[in-house]
C-alpha cells in the first residue's frame, strides 16, 4: 500500500483492557487509542518532503482519519497535518 500526496497509513496501537489499578475495562467503554505505528508515507506535497518516516510512533487527534480494514490489519490513512507529535 503506497498512500498519496502527504498522507500516511497508521496501524493504531491496541486499546488498554484494564486500568493502572488492574479494573477489566468492558469493550463497550473502551476508548479509541490515539497512539500508532507508521507503516507506510506518500512522497509529500507541493514539494514539500514528509517529516515523518515508516517505523515512526506517533500521537494523532482523536478523531483523525479515515478507518479501514486492509488485508485483515485495521489502518487509518491520514494527512500528515493530523498527526500531533512522534514519539521517540
Amino acid at each position: 500500500m503506497k498512500p498519496i500526496n502527504d498522507r500516511v497509513v497508521v496501524q493504531p496501537a491496541k486499546a488498554e483492557s484494564k486500568t493502572k489499578g488492574g479494573i477489566i475495562i468492558p469493550d463497550t467503554a473502551k476508548e479509541k487509542p490515539q497512539k500508532g505505528k507508521i507503516i507506510a508515507v506518500g512522497p509529500g506535497k507541493d514539494g514539500n518532503p514528509m517529516t515523518v518516516k515508516k517505523g515512526d510512533q506517533v500521537l494523532y487527534g482523536k478523531y483523525s482519519g479515515q478507518e479501514l480494514n486492509y488485508d485483515g490489519k485495521d489502518l487509518l490513512i491520514m494527512r500528515e497535518d493530523d498527526i500531533l507529535v512522534i514519539l521517540n
